[in-house]
């Protein structure tokens, strides 16, 4: 059988440049807000002298998830700053930042609204399954049109790629507190606010702040993507490193971006663990 072609491409190209058209105003006002964020956080962190932001971090580190952790970090962060990443690495961490920052801002406004609505659950989950899957290289191609290059339309891609598990599991975290509790909160006359932020999100934020721990994770991970489409930091270097098949530098700049990963890890993992001692 002759069927004929599905036009799907057509039909995305078509609105694309739709939204284009008609929400540019929108577009350049979301631009404007990335661009500010990711430049603020840079200005700080580069603001700060490098050993004394390692000296900082380390401390942080040692405080929230023990001594071994801290000393990994001093250790880490100055190696970074010895091989002469540390500028590209605060260019990386201000883009993280802000990618994990909105997609927390973002993701747990929808989580909760999923936990309390079936029906918007039943709406959410196919669009974060193909939020999910969908080829990270794929959202770039709309937000360099709508963003053109730089760093935000690498934050814009970052925070479609990475926001889905800060929804799932705020959802989620909410959905496990016990029935029985939540009976006795409306027992007892609360609104819905005050059950939510006094009963539900204690509760659940262990579950919640896996979640923004994925996010971080997830934001990490497309430095490198990020950098295809002129965001700077140390996936540039990655990059450039492939490009030329430096080797030797490529490792280099791999570390700097593993040794981020680990204190970023371990600091979410257990910044709540700590709170509760």
């Amino acid at each position: 059988m002759d069927i004929p072609k599905i036009p799907i491409a057509q039909w995305v190209d078509e609105l694309e440049r739709w939204l284009q058209t008609h929400l540019k105003p929108l577009f350049d006002f979301i631009k404007f807000v990335v661009g500010w964020t990711v430049n603020s956080l840079e200005t700080v962190l580069q603001w700060f002298p490098p050993l004394l932001l390692i000296l900082l971090i380390a401390a942080l580190t040692w405080y929230v998830a023990k001594w071994r952790m801290g000393i990994f970090a001093l250790v880490g962060l100055y190696l970074i700053y010895n091989l002469g990443y540390w500028s590209g690495t605060m260019q990386t961490l201000a883009l993280v930042l802000t990618a994990a920052l909105l997609s927390v801002i973002i993701g747990v406004p929808i989580g909760i609204l999923c936990a309390r609505k079936n029906a918007v659950q039943n709406v959410m989950t196919p669009i974060l399954d193909f939020m999910q899957t969908m080829p990270a290289f794929v959202y770039l191609l709309p937000a360099i049109t709508f963003f053109s290059l730089g760093v935000v339309p690498g934050v814009i891609a970052s925070i479609i790629f990475a926001i889905p598990p800060t929804i799932r599991l705020t959802n989620l975290g909410i959905r496990q507190v016990p029935a029985e509790l939540v009976e006795a909160a409306d027992a007892f006359g609360s609104t819905p606010s005050q059950k939510l932020f006094k009963l539900q999100l204690p509760i659940a934020m262990p579950t919640i702040m896996a979640g923004i721990n994925q996010t971080i994770m997830l934001s990490l991970s497309m430095v490198v993507i990020a950098s295809m489409i002129g965001a700077q930091g140390v996936g540039a270097s990655v990059y450039r490193a492939v490009t030329q098949a430096k080797t030797g530098v490529g490792f280099e700049a791999g570390i700097a971006i593993v040794v981020l990963a680990i204190v970023l890890d371990r600091l979410t993992q257990n910044v709540l663990r700590k709170k509760k001692q």
